[in-house]
């Protein structure tokens, strides 16, 4: 079964288009889904960073058809001209967003306490214009054809520490509350809703140091900046 990315593929090497860059979001390797919509983790607290080494292990049915589609895309590099630069971001973020983030910057503005004063986790976000800035850098880098590279804002933060950057962007004060991450899995699982639980308590870093050294590429906006720009 062909999916869209590969039918694209395909079109665009019938037409002669030399580089084919593509979106396949973090969900490849852990179940996270390049719209923000957060599957699966490596679990609360610290954790190594994901490379692109690093075998992709989707678990969820979005996360195996990106894959799926990644394999095609290469298949058709290998059988033509076109060359295949596959971007992986990890949660994006920015001006229009949707799904938890929108919903986590929503709770934040209208003063909601969060028991998330005690998650230490650790998580790599892109803001829309780094993601951007990225893209372009695969589309011009004489280098970027055939790689695989990961991206982010280069700034690893946990859940607590994001609600606080929220706060101070939208000038309202942080309600954490310091609750055991324990109990909140233990809630969760109770009232039917640790899968949203957890999409607030894992962690999923990614190492950008290939795109940097070999693009030379580095995010133009700070998470700050980007955060701004949303409210």
């Amino acid at each position: 079964m062909r999916t869209g990315q590969a039918e694209v593929g395909d079109r665009r090497s019938e037409v002669g288009d030399r580089r084919s860059v593509e979106g396949n979001g973090a969900g490849v390797l852990s179940g996270e889904d390049l719209s923000g919509e957060e599957l699966s983790f490596k679990g609360a607290g610290i954790c190594d960073a994901f490379s692109e080494g690093d075998e992709p292990k989707p678990e969820d049915p979005y996360g195996v058809s990106k894959w799926e589609a990644e394999q095609a895309l290469r298949q058709i590099e290998a059988s033509t001209n076109m060359e295949v630069t596959i971007i992986r971001p990890p949660l994006v973020y920015g001006p229009g967003v949707k799904a938890n983030f929108k919903k986590l910057m929503g709770a934040v503005k209208k003063g909601v306490p969060l028991p998330l004063g005690c998650v230490e986790n650790s998580r790599s976000f892109i803001g829309l214009t780094n993601l951007s800035s990225a893209v372009t850098a695969c589309v011009e880098h004489p280098s970027a054809g055939g790689q695989t590279f990961l991206v982010s804002d280069g700034e690893d933060i946990s859940s607590r520490e994001l609600v606080l950057r929220m706060a101070v962007a939208l000038h309202r004060p942080a309600r954490l509350i310091p609750v055991p991450v324990c109990i909140l899995r233990l809630a969760g699982k109770l009232i039917g809703r640790l899968d949203q639980v957890e999409r607030l308590l894992g962690s999923l870093v990614v190492d950008t140091s290939k795109i940097r050294r070999e693009l030379d590429w580095k995010p133009v906006y700070s998470m700050k900046d980007e955060l701004n720009r949303m409210v």
